[in-house]
């Protein structure tokens, strides 16, 4: 690998909760069998992924209405550096330039969201439909369909009209579920033709527990306690709404599948033979992917979540439980609203158990659980501070889905790694090193049984990565943010999943290898076009502050000096990396 030029400060240390349980701890006492040589089934689908607000830009553009993201990132304080998604990636400009990155990697299929208020600015059907944002889709669609990549479509990926926030409260309110209906119904009549495969949401544990528990996402709302449950409560009904709407009106003359979305870590725990962390591990999957796949497949919540949050609302002195109930109409109605389950998967925890207070002001989703989390700190950890390359993690979930849901179809939807660095750097070999690995505990998972018919490397761009602005990138493809364009490198990554996607999956050892060594090459000449065009925007930047007498010391040092001392470093790399690789030959 490349040298790096500079990493967050915080990656320097790796949190680990001191328990005294953990302490004789054997990391390394799980079996976790090598790797597996051998290819996918016939027609399974490799694709990769973005969202609306991380990936499009035109805010403001051809009639959108704003969105709690809109609002939120425009907040001081709110975003790392107080960044924005208002231009992000361009990609409502650009859908022909990424259309054909997509073809460059071969990609089967590519999955994105549809903007709410790019198409109905107030989020209320009835006030007006924007034409411009329909056209919009339309053309990324017909794109796709042209170079035969099969388009996925998330309905919700985070971005909820503003309007609707301030006027009910958002996902806090049950209209929520007959204004979502109608939004995703309007979908379906425009874009159903050509669309065969429909996410409702993205993610909802996100949405629920960081945008109204602890308010680190938008609307940034901090309920502690009810608000999260809250909000999955009606999340849950508006995507069983959504699904029956398309099973009624639909599905017949679309012949499409309708699915859900749902992320989740794996909880493995500490002590194997302790069944306090047995139970403690499980009940950290069900408090994660259990809360809104259960509902789905099984009609209601988890037992366990039943049960704990019950328990601590009444030593809390409240007269019912804090978590929402279901009727036994609504348990009939929401179950079985699943034709394939979307999984997104990027690391694990070791789980163990541990009793928080039950007092009401310490009441939360997070005291709820009565568990603490751990990592292991030789797990590699690149970017983003939550995110710990832990391989086997995937299969263990992927097996538990099977054992819970009766093996239902599914899609991963999202899985891959970040890199946090100030400095451009294409020969991302950890990156690779992270798919080659999780994609082969899939491997393992489907020759265990497990139904898994596609899997979207998370992401196709480096994008807007919500309350950490740009300070991390989860792309095979690198952004240029500084430049006005938005010009994309491919990443050494992009070499070596096309061969994955060729070859689908691992044919032997020695060409495995030859991969990574050819991909690795590969970048060292995209290093140096991108250090060429990043002399470029410094020259030009120098000229500029020439002429603005008004710019202060620190404008220069962060536009200059750091951007000059990296294009020499990925220079000079390159050039010892090929000096390299001449002695090799």
């Amino acid at each position: 690998m490349l040298p790096r030029c500079a990493f967050s400060v915080c990656h320097v240390f790796v949190l680990v909760l001191c328990l005294s349980s953990a302490e004789d701890f054997d990391w390394t006492k799980n079996d976790h069998s090598s790797f597996y040589y051998g290819t996918f089934p016939a027609g399974f689908s490799w694709g990769a992924g973005s969202s609306a607000y991380q990936t499009e830009g035109a805010w403001d553009k051809d009639g959108k209405g704003l969105s709690i993201w809109d609002v939120f990132s425009h907040k001081k304080g709110k975003i790392q550096q107080n960044d924005t998604g208002d231009s992000s990636c361009e990609g409502y400009h650009k859908v022909k330039d990424d259309v054909s990155l997509m073809k460059e990697l071969k990609l089967n299929h590519y999955r994105f969201s549809i903007s709410w208020p790019r198409l109905i600015p107030t989020g209320i059907k009835s006030d007006h439909i924007n034409e411009k944002g329909i056209q919009y889709y339309n053309e990324l669609i017909d794109h796709l369909l042209e170079s035969k990549i099969t388009p996925i479509v998330t309905l919700y990926h985070w971005d909820l009209p503003q309007v609707l926030q301030e006027k009910y409260g958002g996902w806090q309110n049950i209209s929520m579920v007959n204004h979502f209906n109608e939004f995703a119904n309007l979908c379906f009549e425009r874009f159903g033709n050509r669309i065969k495969y429909w996410m409702t949401f993205n993610n909802p544990w996100s949405v629920a527990v960081e945008g109204y528990e602890t308010g680190e996402h938008a609307p940034g709302l901090r309920l502690r306690g009810t608000g999260a449950y809250k909000a999955a409560h009606h999340i849950i009904k508006a995507h069983a709404k959504v699904w029956h709407t398309y099973d009624t009106q639909w599905r017949a003359k679309q012949k499409g599948l309708v699915g859900v979305s749902l992320s989740g870590d794996w909880g493995e725990p500490v002590d194997i033979s302790n069944q306090k962390d047995i139970e403690a591990a499980e009940r950290y999957v069900q408090f994660y992917l259990g809360w809104f796949a259960t509902p789905i497949f099984h009609g209601d919540y988890p037992q366990v979540m039943k049960d704990f949050v019950g328990r601590k609302s009444v030593q809390q002195g409240l007269g019912t439980s804090r978590l929402p109930t279901f009727s036994p109409q609504e348990k009939s109605y929401i179950k079985g609203t699943c034709d394939f389950l979307g999984i997104g998967h990027f690391t694990t925890r070791y789980i163990t158990q541990k009793n928080n207070p039950s007092g009401r002001s310490s009441s939360s989703y997070f005291t709820d659980r009565d568990l603490a989390e751990l990592v292991d700190p030789r797990w590699p950890d690149p970017g983003s501070e939550w995110l710990y390359s832990v391989p086997w993690g995937f299969r263990r979930l992927l097996n538990f889905v099977k054992s819970q849901y009766g093996n239902p179809m599914i899609y991963v939807t999202e899985n891959g790694v970040s890199e946090k660095m100030l400095c451009t750097e294409l020969c991302d070999e950890w990156r690779i090193q992270y798919y080659k690995d999780y994609t082969n505990e899939m491997l393992k998972a489907i020759k265990d049984g497990v139904n898994v018919k596609g899997y979207t490397a998370w992401s196709l761009l480096d994008k807007f990565e919500w309350d950490e602005g740009y300070s991390e990138r989860f792309g095979l493809y690198y952004v240029d943010f500084r430049n006005k364009n938005k010009p994309r490198y491919p990443k050494a990554s992009v070499q070596f999943y096309k061969r994955i996607i060729s070859s689908n999956g691992f044919p032997n050892q020695r060409e495995v290898e030859n991969w990574r060594r050819k991909a690795v090459e590969t970048c060292s000449s995209s290093n140096q076009l991108l250090a060429a065009e990043e002399q470029r925007s410094t020259a030009a930047n120098i000229l500029r502050l020439i002429h603005d007498p008004l710019t202060s010391h620190m404008e220069m040092v962060t536009e200059i000096v750091v951007p000059t001392v990296c294009t020499l470093s990925i220079l000079l790399s390159a050039v010892f990396l090929m000096f390299l690789l001449r002695r090799r030959n």
